[in-house]
């Protein structure tokens, strides 16, 4: 088969919300994750630098920041951010919920 199809709603959720897609999907070359954040929610601060991905993320809605390298990025809907793999990142959500896609390559 030359395509594959799953909707993220039908995968199981694993660590608060997030639906990682690179295994349905069969993906080989990059990975992808949708992320449902509740109000307040704070992912964990990690970085890749060992396994050389870097990641971009897109808040599709809501309002969240991502504190890169001890920074503060204030993301709104429709931003998209590009963390390299060196660089530590943590996602810190809104007062609202939002939804994230992120997609990581080496």
């Amino acid at each position: 088969m030359s395509y594959d199809k799953v909707n993220y709603g039908d995968v199981e959720a694993v660590a608060d919300g997030m639906h990682f897609l690179r295994d349905p999907l069969d993906c080989e070359e990059f990975g992808l994750t949708v992320v449902e954040c509740s109000p307040g929610w704070t992912g964990m601060e990690h970085d890749h630098a060992e396994d050389g991905q870097e990641e971009v993320y897109l808040l599709v809605s809501g309002e969240a920041t991502i504190t890169v390298d001890g920074e503060d990025v204030d993301l709104e809907s429709g931003d998209a951010l590009r963390v390299d793999p060196e660089s530590s990142r943590l996602v810190q959500n809104g007062d609202t919920e939002s939804t994230f896609v992120i997609v990581g390559a080496p």
